[in-house]
């Protein structure tokens, strides 16, 4: 039985539930019955165990579960029976008082809020665009090239030249002895032998970099290098060293030439630099096509949370930042970083899942009102589209196919995909052209 339902808050509701005692002494027992047939003690065959023995070993737990089963259904019952979306799990604690032969309890719970979604048509959304020109390209092929560098001693001939005047400039990669001191005294990790790096790279401090630029091997200097203030090694943030460098060794670095063995390299069996060039333009494209479509459903997002007003449960916010706890726990720790002592606490995270809960609530209620789900059709093409930039497209398709968990990843995605281009389609758009090298470096998010 379980009482009308107490509105407490604008979410939170209140049902106070109870049936017989009698009722759960009697489904007690008969899983202690049940149980006793296949029941083990020392001195007695299985199954042949008095039942007063059966109930001191078992009883606790038989009861437990007895009373979690009933009142978890006569709950479900009482949210059906009143129409009640519950949102998240209720928190039920025992009622101190209850009739006689009753058991009683108190179900505080949160249901899911009413939305209300303002005027898509007067939504003004700026979303972005960009393109892939011949320079993109260059610059990519650059990058490919100095990813394939390879040095040689600089000042000697050989097969690509002798590399210029055989002395340190940008570049070069250098191998140094060098050790610091403050004050007279050395310090940890203010020594270093054999020690390599590229000048130009901004790997090193620039007073560091600065006093390596012109040395010839053999060569040795002493110069004074001041630590920032925000230094990472705390002994000697904002102190002033002397260090003594000795360039023992020096290399310029070649690049691959541009030519058919490093097109091959990329993967053009032909060694074709057209058809290359070609291939890198397609990846580019793909990239930014990615960037452009994240950029823009943030956008779209950002607008929605504007123009929709709902109350967020706190129950599902609670449940959300626990999840994005524990997804940055596991992902740390695929990263190799040791975090079994390090605290994650829930309260980190709200701030991210509340907004992630209030977009799946708002999201939700429109492609409910709109029929924006996702097609077999929609979740298939999408998968295609991820298996093109991989070896064996076959393989991708069985591997979200395999699995109701991934292929519901899709289908979320497709889903949000189909509310963007609803929502855009209704608002007022302009669009901006953003430079690739901006569109590259953002880390826009859904």
């Amino acid at each position: 039985m379980a009482t009308a339902v107490e509105t407490l808050g604008k979410l939170e509701r209140r049902i106070t539930i109870s049936f017989p005692l009698t009722d759960v002494r009697t489904e007690v027992e008969k899983r202690l019955k049940v149980q006793a047939r296949t029941a083990k003690a020392p001195g007695f065959r299985p199954g042949k165990v008095p039942l007063k023995m059966v109930a001191a070993q078992y009883g606790y737990q038989i009861e437990s579960e007895v009373l979690n089963d009933k009142v978890g259904r006569a709950f479900n019952d009482a949210a059906n029976e009143n129409n009640l979306r519950v949102a998240g799990f209720p928190n039920i604690v025992p009622k101190e008082e209850a009739a006689e032969g009753q058991l009683a309890f108190d179900a505080t719970f949160e249901v899911y809020p009413e939305v209300a979604i303002g005027d898509l048509t007067a939504v003004e959304i700026e979303t972005v665009q960009a393109d892939v020109s011949e320079a993109e390209i260059d610059k990519t092929i650059d990058i490919l090239r100095k990813q394939r560098v390879h040095f040689h001693t600089k000042g000697e001939a050989g097969e690509h030249g002798d590399g210029g005047e055989p002395i340190a400039a940008n570049g070069d990669r250098v191998t140094v002895d060098f050790v610091g001191s403050i004050d007279g005294v050395e310090f940890p990790g203010g020594k270093a032998e054999g020690y390599a790096f590229v000048l130009g790279e901004g790997r090193m401090l620039p007073e560091f970099e600065a006093a390596t630029l012109g040395l010839k091997v053999g060569e040795a200097k002493t110069f004074p290098l001041s630590f920032p203030e925000d230094y990472h090694g705390k002994d000697v943030a904002g102190k002033t060293a002397s260090f003594t460098i000795t360039l023992q060794k020096l290399e310029w670095a070649h690049l691959p030439e541009v030519d058919a063995e490093f097109a091959k390299s990329l993967g053009v069996a032909d060694g074709d630099l057209a058809k290359m060039r070609e291939d890198i333009k397609v990846n580019l494209q793909r990239e930014v096509a990615g960037r452009v479509k994240a950029r823009n459903k943030e956008a779209v997002m950002d607008a929605l949370i504007k123009v929709a007003e709902l109350e967020v449960p706190k129950t599902l916010i609670a449940q959300d930042s626990e999840r994005l706890a524990e997804m940055t726990r596991q992902d740390m720790a695929q990263r190799g970083m040791n975090v079994k002592d390090v605290p994650f606490p829930a309260e980190l995270f709200a701030e991210k899942a509340e907004r992630r809960v209030r977009l799946g609530l708002i999201l939700s209620q429109l492609v409910g009102d709109n029929n924006l789900q996702a097609t077999p059709e929609q979740v298939k093409a999408q998968i295609e589209d991820f298996a093109q930039s991989y070896e064996d497209p076959r393989e991708v398709l069985k591997y979200y196919y395999s699995d109701r968990r991934r292929l519901g990843e899709i289908e979320a995605l497709v889903l949000e995909e189909n509310v963007v281009t609803y929502v855009l389609g209704l608002s007022k758009v302009t669009t901006k052209a953003v430079a690739f090298d901006e569109l590259m470096g953002s880390n826009a998010q859904a």
